[in-house]
């Protein structure tokens, strides 16, 4: 043993982090947000996979209980996945991932704690319970790594950038300790790709520093999962979790060309103490669907929720304050859920909620999606539009 792990010369790197020189940009003023929100839907990051997904097996022995797609209409997105783990018994599994390399470029800590949180996120948001060490219950959580990375050791003539690459790679793993530990959520697993770089000739690509993670936690009973899509007319629109001025390396952003400062940030304490709430408004029964903040911010969300369904949605954001119209519709900010509710549990769930619950609006019969800020509409699209930019892909 002595000589499998010291038997072989250590390799030492150097690794130096210099903070980029970044700023938020000035956009144009008067902006179309009907079509930006079409542009959006419509991009790389938010567009429909259904044409991947329909190439593979999701319903082996036929045990799937949240597919990627749901819905009346079979096309609804969903967060993580849920399978039955047998047919005498509602035990189940979940299955999410948390990927986001585009922070990568501002802060490389903050993207692989963004993915981290992501994963757990999905998981929260159909009904998953986080681990309790206190009570030695909830403990079925796993998560395997994946590091996809560029060569990182320092040429001054093949990787003069090599330095800054390491630095990024430590960031990526004191996050993923940091939130591992935070969470008491094991990593059984990893793999591990470091020379992730195209050469020909003269010219080299390197890929932006990633990690995914993909996460598996038990499902104490399948009937109790919720899923994303609207489910009536008249239910009650929630936003759970704080949302900041954290527009860096966004969506919205990039339609501009722009990369911004303002990256979002994982605040631990705050996510753990939502998601425990989480976990007691599903045992009582009061949210309806759920479906977890990521690309594209909350406009994005609540039209993800509707896609699919007889429904639209009904929005009054007024009341964020302290924050632009920008921020409030699309900064992605960790750690946030969209949620419906039946109107007759208002009251109890703004009671377990309190501050992390601020109601935006309902669901309506009428297939829109309506947004208002401070009176005037800033956004009025039929769904069937929306949907449309997504299936197909505008920008594609």
């Amino acid at each position: 043993m002595d000589f499998l792990h010291n038997g072989v010369p250590k390799k030492y790197m150097e690794a130096e982090w210099k903070k980029p020189r970044l700023s938020e940009p000035e956009l144009p003023k008067n902006l179309d947000y009907n079509e930006i929100l079409l542009r959006l839907m419509g991009s790389y990051n938010i567009c429909s996979r259904e044409s991947v997904i329909r190439q593979y097996d999701h319903e082996v022995k036929g045990k799937t209980i949240i597919k990627p797609l749901m819905g009346k209409k079979g096309n609804s997105p969903q967060d993580a996945a849920v399978m039955r783990l047998n047919f005498d018994g509602f035990e189940g599994i979940a299955v999410s991932n948390g990927i986001c390399p585009k922070y990568g470029d501002i802060d490389a800590y903050e993207m692989s704690a963004g993915a981290f949180d992501e994963a757990v996120r999905q998981i929260i948001s159909v009904g998953g319970k986080l681990p309790d060490i206190r009570s030695n219950s909830n403990g079925f959580w796993t998560v395997n790594d994946n590091f996809c990375v560029p060569d990182s050791a320092f040429d001054p003539e093949n990787n003069p950038d090599g330095k800054q690459k390491l630095a990024k790679l430590v960031q990526m793993n004191k996050a993923l300790f940091d939130m591992s530990v935070f969470f008491n959520i094991p990593m059984t697993s990893g793999k591990d790709s470091m020379k992730n770089d195209f050469k020909a000739g003269k010219v080299k690509i390197s890929v932006p520093p990633t990690i995914l993670y993909s996460m598996v936690a038990k499902i104490e009973d399948v009937r109790k999962t919720v899923t994303s899509n609207f489910k009536a007319e008249g239910d009650l629109i929630y936003l759970l979790g704080k949302t900041y001025d954290e527009l860096g390396a966004s969506d919205f952003y990039k339609l501009f060309g722009e990369l911004g400062a303002n990256v979002p940030k994982v605040r631990k304490e705050k996510a753990k103490q939502l998601y425990e709430k989480m976990a007691i408004a599903n045992e009582l029964n009061l949210i309806e669907s759920c479906h977890d903040l990521s690309d594209g911010g909350m406009a994005v969300a609540v039209c993800e929720c509707a896609i699919g369904t007889e429904f639209g949605a009904e929005l009054d954001i007024s009341d964020f304050e302290g924050l632009s119209l920008n921020a409030i519709l699309f900064s992605e900010s960790h750690s946030r859920f969209v949620a419906s509710i039946k109107p007759e549990s208002e009251e109890k769930f703004e009671e377990l909620f309190g501050d992390n619950c601020k109601l935006i609006g309902k669901v309506i019969s009428e297939k829109k999606l309506k947004i208002k800020f401070y009176g005037n509409e800033v956004i009025n699209l039929e769904m069937k539009v929306l949907e449309n930019a997504w299936n197909e892909g505008l920008n594609n």
